[in-house]
């Protein structure tokens, strides 16, 4: 006799969320209804994108808080509302350096906030599509997935220059020459240009 096969995070998710249609439920839930993984909210999304189904959020709409989640209906949306392409999703991301927008982590190094966890990198929105934004490249920008939970709400705006110098500036000597080799490395190009090289 076989042993039944568990199911996976996924599917846990998207039988429970079909089971509570129309109600607000919190991160928590269902993070432990996926079994208490990390990845639990990049299943969501995968339920919303790749199936289609009507999972809204604050992002959507106004009357959800952040880590409020909602199945409005049980009809998947059509493919071609489905959100955004993997061709949009690779030029945001190129596009950004593969670097989150907010708190400036790469893919794939630890997460300054989250030390435990290493950045995975994921496609937000500028201007919330509940004010009014859509999924044009110019909306979208490379978010980890730390800031995109909303546990790092540290940078609200991007600084300008002026306050990025102000900053370097109070720093320490190494921390100084940190920023440096970091930009001459991320931007050699222009390094060679500028020194004639």
């Amino acid at each position: 006799m076989m042993a039944k096969k568990s199911q996976g995070a996924r599917a846990k998710l998207r039988s429970f969320l079909f089971e509570h249609v129309g109600e607000v439920l919190e991160a928590e839930t269902l993070r432990e209804v996926s079994g208490g993984i990390s990845e639990w909210a990049r299943r969501i999304r995968e339920l919303r994108d790749e199936e289609g189904m009507d999972i809204q959020t604050n992002n959507d709409r106004s009357d959800l808080k952040p880590g409020q989640y909602i199945l409005v209906s049980a009809k998947p949306k059509p493919a071609f509302e489905r959100g955004i392409s993997k061709e949009t999703r690779a030029l945001v991301l190129d596009r950004n350096g593969f670097t989150c927008q907010m708190c400036g982590t790469a893919a794939g190094e630890p997460h300054p906030y989250d030390q435990g966890r290493k950045t995975r990198l994921h496609i937000g929105h500028i201007v919330d599509k509940s004010m009014g934004g859509d999924d044009s490249p110019g909306n979208l920008r490379a978010i980890c997935s730390v800031c995109n939970e909303g546990a790092s709400n540290l940078t609200l705006n991007r600084p300008d220059a002026i306050k990025l110098i102000a900053q370097i500036r109070r720093a320490s000597g190494k921390d100084q020459l940190d920023v440096l080799y970091w930009l001459m490395r991320k931007f050699p190009e222009q390094v060679r240009k500028k020194l004639g090289k």
